[in-house]
């Protein structure tokens, strides 16, 4: 990918996990050609920094992916198949939640992000335990099997998420396994541990999140009212 000209793409920030829109201006990309005889072929390295407009964050994203390398059928040296691809900062796609969420259920959370793609049997299993660990401390239910758990609150939980909920723990190795150990490890394909991380993110935004953005407009409103009485 050369830098001379670009059209301006739509981005999520992983910091600030603002959507802004990336022009020329905040895109950086530079490709090194690796043309020493090796057992591994040609291959070119592309570095891609992307820096957010968003005022409030500013920062930088940095990006490496490992091409191929080939030629045409004129012999021109070009860039082949992707093979290899890494965030380096930040390190993962792990979204920032606060730390009124318990610290265990938060470290399972990035630890799985972080190896989602270079094991995602290991970042299913994080996931697993990370979604015991919310079931446990936000509703309180008795410890046991991760599926027995999971009965245990479905009546407390709206039919949306219980939907989703009943719907991920019926897929494939995920559903297979949730009766055993929840420290097994899990032979899943990457789009499953995308779908697990994704339904975490989506329990801590709708319970912890939620719960404690009530709990201050409540206390707004108390407090408001207090201030009223003679």
């Amino acid at each position: 990918m050369r830098n001379d000209y670009m059209e301006p793409f739509n981005w999520s920030c992983p910091h600030c996990e603002r959507d802004v829109t990336i022009a020329e201006s905040r895109f950086s990309s530079d490709q090194h050609r690796l043309r020493i005889e090796n057992n591994d072929g040609r291959r070119s390295l592309q570095t891609i920094f992307i820096v957010c407009p968003n005022p409030d964050c500013q920062r930088l994203t940095l990006m490496a992916v490992l091409f191929d390398g080939t030629h045409d059928r004129l012999g021109n040296e070009i860039i082949g198949d992707e093979l290899q691809r890494w965030s380096l900062i930040p390190e993962s796609r792990a979204k920032h939640f606060p730390n009124y969420i318990p610290q265990a259920v938060l470290a399972d959370y990035q630890e799985a992000c972080l190896i989602r793609e270079l094991s995602p049997k290991a970042s299913a299993t994080l996931s697993r335990r990370c979604f015991q660990g919310i079931i446990r401390d936000f509703w309180r239910v008795k410890p046991g099997r991760l599926v027995d758990e999971i009965d245990a609150i479905k009546s407390q939980v709206d039919p949306l998420t219980w939907d989703a909920i009943d719907a991920l723990r019926k897929l494939g190795n995920i559903g297979a396994h949730m009766e055993k150990d929840i420290n097994l490890i899990v032979d899943v394909d990457p789009d499953e541990a995308e779908l697990l991380i994704g339904l975490v993110e989506i329990l801590l935004r709708d319970w912890y999140i939620q719960r404690e953005e009530r709990k201050a407009r409540m206390g707004s409103l108390i407090a408001a009212a207090s201030s009223k009485k003679p």
